[in-house]
């Protein structure tokens, strides 16, 4: 499948006052801070923006993502694929001020400036997005740990110890 790449910059009010959607692909290597929380640079990114004008003449945009990446599972160290997918809808706001009287339902995208880089906005909203921890399935994390930690105690090995708490035992019986 052929995709176009998601425009870098674009003016999010303009955007919104004529009702633009734009979508793309991006690639983890196009997203520096999100491709240092990854195993590696592979993986695909699908993003989809819609703009438009809330009833109080908001500017909104309306965010969507996909992702299939790799990230490194918590358990064995190991990479691991990861789908993600996601949507958000944000108020255009100039300042910090304004983003405070933004109604709950919608997070602040604060520009400042004419242009909105998209690339950091998708980006800020896989980071977002991401688990803090990854895990394989147990099985697959079991397979793979068991090539580390050699054969295991074979039966009635476990049976030799001496119990560390048998010199108690003896010291209550010779009382």
């Amino acid at each position: 499948m052929l995709t176009e790449p998601l425009p870098n910059t674009l003016d999010v009010r303009k955007a919104a006052a004529r009702g633009v959607s734009i979508s793309g692909a991006l690639k983890p290597v196009d997203l520096p801070r999100f491709m240092a929380l990854l195993a590696n640079d592979t993986g695909e990114i699908m993003a989809g923006l819609a703009f438009s004008r809330d009833e109080e003449n908001r500017a909104v945009v309306a965010v969507e993502f996909e992702a299939k990446i790799s990230v490194i599972c918590q358990r064995c160290l190991q990479a691991m694929p990861l789908s993600m997918t996601g949507d958000n809808s944000l108020g255009v706001v100039l300042t910090d001020e304004q983003a405070k009287h933004l109604p709950r339902h919608l997070d602040a995208l604060i520009v400042p400036e004419e242009s909105c880089n998209l690339w950091e906005l998708v980006e800020d909203e896989l980071i977002l997005a991401l688990p803090p921890f990854s895990y394989h399935d147990t099985e697959d994390c079991k397979q793979i740990l068991s090539e580390y930690t050699g054969p295991g105690p074979e039966e009635g090995e476990g049976d030799q110890k001496p119990n560390p708490f048998d010199v108690l035992a003896q010291l209550k019986t010779d009382k």
